[in-house]
Order: structure tokens, then C-alpha cells, then sequence
């Protein structure tokens, strides 16, 4: 199916609503999904449908939920997701944050009782356009181990950075601390297609080519002991610093039993100007040009935000079969 990215935000919306999602909380989740999947990251895009709607069905994501921040200091936001999607919570953060960043130098969110934070790109991308610098973690259920174990511990724990470039898009960076994100392993396993050797490792802690044996086993850190260490960091600040369950306390966001995962985000929102009283996004703009100067050179971000161009001139093509499972809910 052929579709334009509005009729598509409006019938991924229309499903949410159907099974009980408030209005407001439908449109934010469609938006995000349908952003994901314009962008080139199926893993966070439409495939998540069916999870999410089978989890709202089972109690397990409160659709009615709404988010409340609460200022505990000067520079800090807590945010209560009340065991809701986090795409309006991650709504509520922007627009709270980006001003007390303005008036504070710096300032933080941060966000517990949380669900899956999907395309963190897509949230810090939203303050680099205001001309803050942002800084985003998020832990997941448990799915790696610590360097040298075999259970996992945990999440695939992703980072998120943006910038403000002056007279040019945002440089953004988003990865997973795990080889790649687990949501591309759980479209491989829907689509039936095998993995590469090096993205998981199976319940003996033997890379494996099979999703559902990585599924079932830990994914590998990107960078080994190094990443590994990264994904402890991570835990630290979107779960013991939110007040939220650690990644292996949480349940999965793959399906609908057990109780609200209950993870983690920490947003860091900064001004640019505030330690050099001026001029940062120009500097930054040099550096982007001097990084562009070399054939081959990519600046992060800039692909996804170009896909997401052509999504909004010519649409999405969708596969038949999505679109069929997503009607039938």
C-alpha cells in the first residue's frame, strides 16, 4: 500500500482510539511510530503496533495515562508516565524542559513508570531545532549481559545527541550501547530472515545467526567491554537517577504479559551560549563543514531527516501485510 504519511498518522491513530487509547495519546504514539518508520527504522516503527495494542488490551500500557511533571528543583523536571506510553511524557519533557534550559543554563527530565522511548533521535532532534543541545538515555528490558556474563543484565540502553547547527539542519546521533537495536532483531524474526553473526549471541552465549536464539540469548555490545561498561552508565542515570526498574527488573515490550515494564528516560537540555555567551552554533557549523570537505564523510542524522523529506513529498509504501494485521486490530 501506497500511503501519505498524514492519512497514515490518522489511521494508526484511528487504531489506538478503537481499543481504548485517549485521543491526545493516540495522535502522539501514531506520530512517533509513523515518524520511526519514515525515517527508515522499521524496528520502532509500524511492527510495534501490534505489541502496543495487545499491551493496552492486557492493562500492561494504561492508554488513558497522563503524564505529570513535577519541578523538585531549580534545573530538574520528574516526570510521572503513570505507567503510559512515553511519547506523551517525551512531549511534555520538550516542552517543559526547553525553556528552563533557557532560564538555568542547564536542565533535566527526568522519567519513570515509562514505556518503550522508540527513536530518541526524533526527541532530541526537537530541542537542536530550538537551539539547545540535548543529551538523551534510555534503558530497556534486560537483554545484554555485563562484560564476560552470560545473563542479561542489561538493556540495549540506547544514547541520543543533538546539536544546533547555525543555517543548516541539526547533527544527531543515535545508537544502541547493544551491536544494533533489539527491534531489529525482532523485525528479522517477523520477516523470517536470518541475522548477521555478529549482532547476538544465543542462551550459551555462542553468536548465533537464528533471531529467535538471540531473542532468547543477550545482544552484543557494540565496542565489547567498552560498550558494555557504557550500558552501565546508562542504567544508572534512566533508572536509579529517574526512579524507575532497572532493565532487569522490567518486563518485555515484545508482548503482553506481566506487569508495565516501568523503565527509564534522562533528558539533559543545554544552552549552547551559556558558558561562551555567543557564536556556539556557528562554530559548530564549521565543524560540520570542515567534516564535509572529505568525500564519503556523513554527518549524523542527516540521512533519517532526509527520508523523512522524501516520506512527507511522496509518501510510504507499506507492506501489505502490516497494513492487513494493523486493520484487523
Amino acid at each position: 500500500m501506497h500511503i501519505s504519511l498524514s492519512d497514515l498518522e490518522a489511521r494508526i491513530a484511528g487504531v489506538f482510539e478503537a481499543n481504548g487509547v485517549t485521543a491526545a495519546t493516540a495522535l502522539s504514539v501514531s506520530r512517533a511510530l509513523v515518524t520511526a518508520e519514515a525515517a527508515g527504522q522499521s524496528g520502532h516503527g509500524l511492527r510495534r503496533v501490534l505489541a502496543y495494542v495487545a499491551q493496552v488490551r492486557s492493562g500492561k500500557v494504561d492508554g488513558k495515562a497522563v503524564p505529570k511533571a513535577v519541578r523538585t528543583r531549580p534545573g530538574v523536571l520528574s516526570i510521572d508516565v503513570a505507567f503510559g506510553f512515553a511519547y506523551p511524557a517525551l512531549d511534555l519533557a520538550v516542552e517543559e524542559l526547553a525553556p528552563l534550559a533557557r532560564q538555568q543554563g542547564i536542565a533535566a527530565a527526568a522519567l519513570y513508570r515509562s514505556h518503550h522511548a522508540g527513536v530518541m533521535a526524533l526527541t532530541v532532534e526537537r530541542f537542536a531545532e530550538q537551539g539547545l543541545v540535548a543529551m538523551m538515555f534510555a534503558n530497556a528490558p534486560a537483554s545484554m549481559a555485563p562484560w564476560g556474563g552470560k545473563r542479561p543484565l542489561y538493556g540495549t540502553n540506547p544514547i541520543a545527541f543533538a546539536v544546533p547547527v547555525a543555517s543548516d539542519e541539526p547533527i544527531v546521533i543515535d545508537l544502541a550501547l547493544s551491536k544494533v537495536a533489539r527491534g531489529k532483531v525482532m523485525a528479522a524474526q517477523q520477516k523470517g530472515v536470518a541475522i548477521p553473526d555478529d549482532w547476538a549471541l544465543d542462551s550459551d552465549g555462542r553468536p548465533t545467526t537464528d533471531p529467535d536464539a538471540a531473542l532468547k540469548g543477550t545482544m552484543a555490545p557494540t565496542g565489547g567491554v567498552k560498550g558494555a561498561a557504557l550500558a552501565f552508565m546508562v542504567e544508572a542515570l534512566s533508572a536509579a537517577l529517574a526512579g524507575a526498574l532497572f532493565s532487569y527488573e522490567a518486563s518485555s515490550l515484545f508482548d503482553d504479559k506481566g506487569p508495565p515494564p516501568a523503565l527509564g528516560q534522562y533528558l539533559i537540555a543545554i544552552d549552547p551560549n551559556a558558558a561562551t555567551g555567543g557564536g556556539t552554533a556557528e562554530r559548530l557549523a564549521m565543524l560540520a563543514t570542515e567534516m564535509g570537505r572529505e568525500e564519503g564523510v556523513r554527518l549524523p542524522g542527516r540521512r533519517g531527516r532526509s527520508l523523512r523529506r522524501i516520506a512527507a513529498d511522496e509518501g510510504l509504501t507499506v507492506e501489505d501485510s502490516v497494513m492487513a494485521e494493523i486493520a484487523a486490530l
